[in-house]
């Protein structure tokens, strides 16, 4: 089960953390305190409902080395040489950055914003991921660079151009993989706030009570047209295009270069709140940009693509109304057909199979590659169907896995890893190199 508490000890510290670090101890009785040190604790989940607060700094890292010892194993892949990665700290574009760097022995550019330890309190999962990726990197021998920051502010993209320029001269594949609640207008200042709702009229349907794993039936009320507009400001391609744009603009964006977005699109169960939605207007947007963009690129040889991808276990996706209970079953079903698949499977096989394959690249009849076949397939999808009409508070263990979502969950903060000894302490004030 999830534990609803943590418990964080400290071992050592640092000079600058010395009152704090003391108090604290004098308050839980720990061990006397040695300023020193580098600051270690140990460190358990700290959940409620879909929210993880505390990450694990050695489970991350380890994350990361499984990932890239599965890219290796399946060998090389003929892909692109320069990669810019934006939203690289975390799922899709994570794991596009493992794949690129370890499969194609490419040199990778990621954006993100992340926070750093401070005191007591660990770092987001992502910044020990991508600081784990930076070592990995380098023990390969491969050039990789990371900029912590507003990937929407035009001072970032500044300042990923100015490296590229100097360090690799011309980037020529562009993952866009960000995924944030909020957004403020780089030129107009604006601030814009996205929401998932539903549109035209409310929605209801069951869901999973994550506090008490029940069944319960919700209601969620229509999304208004300035919330519809402000989605699509945050979620939506314009971000993207401005990326591309700039990198055009400043010479940086190779010929025959190919960029792409991550999507989703999910089962009928799910089209309401998802597809239909505010959700959807955005997703709408951002594959109308690739279309876009597909059309400015190809004169140079160039090529613009969404990819749709399967659902997986975020703290995203676990905030969306009916997600979690539909993944709890969905993860039983898939996995006892032997065909669920974690990021680094779907990106994988996303640059093997589809992308660099040496065949012309697989589309739907709207131009979107799909990558949620093996969630979509027919016999998947009627036995979801048949477990979510059956399914009850009752009987939930007969029709759903919660154990693998639990444990799904807890592994993108580091935590229910194996080989990681959670009972000792653990550096926390991890530095990105």
């Amino acid at each position: 089960m999830i534990q609803r508490s943590s418990k964080l000890i400290a071992g050592n510290g640092q000079n600058v953390l010395e009152r704090s670090l003391l108090k604290f101890r004098n308050v839980l009785n720990f061990a006397p305190f040695n300023p020193g040190e580098r600051f270690r604790m140990i460190v358990r989940p700290k959940v409620r409902g879909f929210i993880c607060t505390t990450a694990h700094s050695a489970g991350c890292a380890q994350n990361i080395k499984d990932q890239i010892e599965y890219v290796r194993r399946h060998g090389p892949i003929n892909g692109p040489k320069r990669v810019l990665v934006i939203g690289a700290s975390t799922g899709y574009g994570l794991a596009s950055r493992i794949v690129s760097a370890f499969g194609s022995g490419a040199s990778t550019i990621g954006v993100f914003f992340e926070k750093p330890a401070e005191g007591e309190r660990t770092a987001t999962a992502g910044w020990y991921n991508s600081a784990a990726f930076e070592v990995e990197a380098r023990k390969a021998g491969l050039y990789s660079k990371s900029f912590n920051g507003d990937a929407f502010s035009d001072q970032i993209k500044a300042q990923v151009v100015q490296a590229i320029r100097k360090d690799l001269g011309q980037v020529d594949m562009v993952i866009y993989s960000l995924a944030a609640p909020r957004r403020v207008h780089p030129k107009t200042g604006e601030r814009f706030k996205g929401v998932v709702k539903p549109l035209g009229k409310a929605f209801k349907n069951r869901a999973l009570d994550l506090e008490t794993f029940e069944i319960i039936d919700v209601t969620t009320e229509p999304g208004t047209e300035e919330e519809r507009k402000q989605t699509v400001a945050v979620m939506g391609g314009e971000d993207w295009e401005m990326w591309i744009e700039t990198l055009k603009k400043e010479g940086v964006l190779a010929d025959k270069s190919l960029t792409l977005a991550y999507s989703y699109l999910g089962p009928d169960i799910t089209f309401p709140i998802y597809r239909q939605g505010t959700l959807g207007a955005a997703k709408d947007h951002l594959e109308a940009t690739a279309h876009k963009l597909d059309e400015t690129l190809r004169p140079k040889g160039g090529r613009a693509f969404v990819s749709v991808q399967k659902a997986l276990v975020t703290q995203a996706s676990a905030a969306i109304p009916l997600m979690a209970l539909y993944m709890v079953i969905l993860l039983k079903v898939m996995r006892q057909k032997g065909v669920d698949e974690h990021c680094i499977q779907q990106i994988h096989r996303l640059y093997q199979d589809r992308l660099f394959s040496g065949r012309e690249i697989p589309v739907d009849e709207k131009g979107r590659i799909r990558l949620d076949d093996l969630e979509l397939r027919n016999d998947v999808q009627a036995e979801v169907k048949q477990s979510w009409e059956a399914i009850t508070t009752e009987n939930f263990k007969d029709y759903a896995d919660i154990s693998a979502y639990q444990n799904d969950f807890l592994r993108l903060f580091g935590f229910e890893v194996p080989g990681i000894d959670y009972e000792k302490d653990v550096e926390v004030d991890v530095p990105i190199p």
